[in-house]
């Protein structure tokens, strides 16, 4: 057996069971391998794409997926998707081939640019130890919750591996990490002593495990309960949550963080944009931070405890404690403001929907309505952003997926595409502005040929938005991010999909057509949306630089 074929079949063997990527000449073996062994492969358009789907897979299924690129452009194409994996600790595989030769056209120096973006990089070197270091690279992405580069030298991959060098010993599950008794004990004291307590739950509380125990300490201490935008929709149906916190908080959910006398991060950053640039955090606010990582504890910002540990396990510990059970935070009029101003849809608005152009709230909170419940919504980078995170309720944490860490715009249609392939029971909405639209505009074949019954919200303003009203105002020229119209509907037709443009609220009784079946094709919306003013989260954006 050749070291591509072994490799390729160790890797399923150790876990890998989803492969995405554009296969060239260099990694044609080693991803036919990974299918002869049971692997699903899904051919993008662009490696970019691949590397965005790639990434949303793994964030809303849990397992660790691969990319299968080409060497030298087929991993310099996948780059910014690879940073924004990297940036968001997803675990994932990169496979890419490696020319080693520097008079070869394809040579750059892979292992450099994965670790210039944050990824890390291994290398077969050998046909004796080629299994070996590839299951070392699954085993390291998932214990190590990183994106690892696995390079695969050309001539290394011809070599003929010993049999018995061919034996895959998968790698065991991530351990949690217990904490200390004594920050368990600080942070029971913490609890005990707050009369306005709020959870954040992050990225490292997006399981049903961590939810269920935070719940519970919550429900004992009476904490009010928030998520960054990463975990939006972890506590979806409970009557306590503030939701998404942050430039995406209502104003309501914003001025009861304010207000808190304590606040927990559970395996959450408490970024700039989790805690508005510090503005969410009153003046005599306790910060707590709990996370499994020791090096994130007051990476973003001073904490007043840092807590090490798993975040179950924390919450699950600090509940047996023994402390008496407090009203805290939830009071009758919390609870009554909750249910008529707790959502963005309570909040009052001016519709300034045009004759031509529709109000990115009023086409939000419609399709809201319109489409099923059961959704996973991806969501790109632009003034528009905020729109479909604010409007467009989902499920669980499962049902959102964003890939923001780099603030790449682009990534937002294969974002949806990867996780689609992750949730197959849920109908998929992507969210663009109409820039990132076209730049990802590929993987609409991607779309139609996998059979996905996805809708496509493009919010078209014509212009890169967040230039337009970040430096309008100032009276710069606006010539170089402005554009002239687009049949973003026409171009999505030439792909197969159906499409509708929408103006007024009477034109999406196409998409309600739609969702009424029998879904054939995938859908487009493209929405014209009104661009007199910037969003709302991005002014709070800016006034914190």
């Amino acid at each position: 057996m050749k070291v591509a074929e072994a490799v390729g079949r160790a890797l399923t063997a150790a876990g890998v069971h989803q492969v995405f990527g554009v296969v060239g000449s260099g990694n044609f073996h080693v991803t036919n391998a990974m299918v002869a062994a049971g692997s699903r492969f899904v051919a993008a358009r662009h490696e970019g794409g691949a590397a965005t789907m790639a990434d949303a897979y793994a964030r809303t299924s849990g397992t660790v997926p691969a990319l299968s690129v080409h060497q030298g452009p087929g991993l310099t194409n996948a780059l910014t998707g690879i940073a924004e994996a990297a940036k968001s600790r997803t675990p994932l595989l990169v496979v890419a081939a490696e020319a080693t030769r520097p008079t070869s056209n394809f040579y750059v120096d892979q292992k450099a640019l994965a670790e210039a973006v944050g990824a890390v990089a291994e290398r077969v070197t050998s046909p004796h130890s080629a299994v070996e270091r590839a299951c070392g690279a699954v085993r390291r992405a998932l214990h190590e919750r990183r994106t690892v580069l696995l390079n695969l030298p050309l001539d290394v991959q011809a070599l003929d591996v010993p049999d018995a060098a061919i034996a895959v010993v998968p790698p065991p599950p991530r351990a949690a990490v217990e904490p200390s008794a004594s920050e368990v004990s600080a942070l029971g004291t913490a609890l005990a002593r707050s009369r306005r307590p709020v959870f954040v739950a992050g990225r490292g509380a997006r399981s049903p495990v961590a939810r269920d125990a935070l719940r519970a300490l919550a429900d004992h201490h009476g904490a009010l309960l928030a998520t960054s935008a990463v975990a939006h929709g972890l506590f979806h149906d409970d009557p306590w949550s503030l939701g998404i916190s942050g430039g995406f908080a209502t104003p309501l959910a914003a001025e009861l963080i304010q207000d808190a006398d304590l606040i927990v991060g559970w395996g959450c950053g408490l970024t700039m944009w989790t805690m508005r640039h510090g503005r969410l955090i009153g003046p005599d606010t306790t910060v707590v931070q709990v996370d499994d990582d020791a090096s994130a504890l007051g990476a973003h910002r001073e904490v007043h405890l840092g807590v090490t540990g798993d975040v179950a396990a924390v919450a699950r510990q600090v509940l047996t404690a023994g402390a008496e059970r407090q009203k805290g935070y939830r009071t009758d009029d919390i609870a009554r403001a909750l249910r008529t101003r707790g959502r963005w849809r309570d909040v009052p608005y001016d519709d300034e929907s045009t004759r031509d152009r529709i109000d990115p709230r009023t086409l939000s909170a419609a399709l809201d309505d319109i489409l099923p419940a059961e959704r996973v919504v991806g969501v790109d980078s632009g003034n528009f952003m905020g729109y479909p995170s604010a409007y467009l309720s989902v499920p669980d944490h499962h049902g959102f997926c964003f890939t923001q860490a780099f603030q790449s715009i682009g990534l937002g249609l294969a974002t949806t595409i990867g996780a689609a392939l992750a949730q197959p029971d849920r109908l998929p909405v992507a969210a663009l502005g109409d820039g990132g639209a076209l730049m990802g505009v590929a993987e609409l074949d991607t779309v139609r040929r996998l059979g996905l019954p996805m809708v496509v919200i493009v919010y078209d303003d014509e212009a890169y938005g967040a230039e337009v009203h970040h430096f309008g105002p100032d009276g710069f020229p606006l010539d170089t991010v402005t554009f002239p119209p687009t049949d973003i509907a026409a171009v999505a037709r030439g792909h197969g999909f159906e499409a509708v443009t929408v103006r007024d609220r009477a034109d999406l009784k196409a998409v309600a057509d739609w969702v009424a079946g029998p879904r054939s094709a995938p859908l487009l919306v493209d929405a014209k949306v009104t661009r007199e003013r910037g969003a709302w989260w991005l002014a709070e954006a800016f006034r914190g630089h």
